[in-house]
């Protein structure tokens, strides 16, 4: 179960890949405030 209101960041996983700009898109024309993404093996 994942629990979140109008006062919760989050963080994307994977956020350069297709499926991550996707969901990216779709959580912010939903109203979710994205503070940052990340990308597993950029050494970053």
């Amino acid at each position: 179960m994942i629990l979140m209101d109008e006062n919760t960041r989050a963080i994307v996983q994977g956020i350069t890949g297709r499926q991550g700009r996707f969901h990216t898109k779709e959580m912010l024309d939903f109203g979710t405030k994205i503070v940052a993404g990340v990308t597993p093996g950029k050494g970053g």
